[in-house]
């Protein structure tokens, strides 16, 4: 799921205000709030998810197997609550990443960004619906549907950011911007496979992901992904 470039020695310099000469005016802003309002929000989204596992949830313990018993009721939800934690680092690394090279935002990445972030605050509900409805074919499609859209907001960003013609990418060459451009399809690909998995194993559907360096060695195979002095971080 890695979608980022890493530094090259021979980056522009960063450009204020509009893309260039003739080009039309447009609003450019550091990224200084809109990534501590992005780390905030993954955070707060991320310590929400343990609320879907609660002592409450036991039931009546008398013994040492009473207990066990109990515990192992719940590792599905456990399970649920680890799966959403780790795609929200994994996420998070993602756009750490991107942002290193992205030293300025139009309004354009600020909402593309806003509306990731709506994405991010309804994972702890939507792992709950899994958790709670799998048995039903929303219950645990909805969950996957959620990462997708993320993803999908996320690419979207990516592309919008690494235009050629805003110059808000800086500091990695075009090899590099063009291999991350492929990992954030490819990644959404997996992720939509995701969501046709989990139509029928629900969460079990999310080790396609576990897939994603072998796909990588492919592309690099079949020359997707270019050779760059900065490669795509992995």
């Amino acid at each position: 799921m890695s979608s980022s470039p890493e530094p090259s020695s021979s980056a522009p310099e960063p450009q204020d205000g509009a893309a260039g000469a003739g080009s039309p005016r447009r609003t450019v802003l550091s990224t200084r709030r809109l990534e501590s309002y992005t780390d905030g929000v993954f955070a707060i989204a991320a310590t929400l998810l343990v609320l879907n596992v609660s002592v409450n949830n036991l039931g009546a313990v008398t013994s040492n197997s009473d207990f066990v018993r109990q515990l192992t009721d719940q590792a599905p939800s456990i399970l649920n609550v680890v799966i959403s934690f780790l795609l929200l680092s994994l996420l998070w690394l993602i756009h750490v990443r991107q942002f290193e090279y992205i030293p300025r935002v139009d309004t354009t990445i600020v909402w593309l960004n806003n509306f990731r972030l709506l994405g991010v605050v309804l994972v702890p509900f939507t792992t709950s619906l899994n958790d709670e409805f799998n048995r039903f074919l929303l219950g645990r499609t909805l969950l996957p549907v959620n990462f997708f859209v993320i993803l999908l907001l996320s690419t979207w960003q990516w592309f919008h950011a690494s235009s050629p013609r805003r110059h808000l990418v800086q500091g990695a060459s075009a090899a590099a911007v063009h291999n991350a451009r492929v990992g954030s399809v490819s990644a959404l690909a997996q992720s939509f496979g995701v969501v046709l998995l989990a139509t029928m194993v629900g969460s079990a559907a999310f080790l396609l992901f576990a897939l994603d360096p072998l796909i990588s060695v492919l592309l690099r195979r079949t020359g997707v992904l270019r050779p760059a002095p900065d490669a795509v971080a992995g």
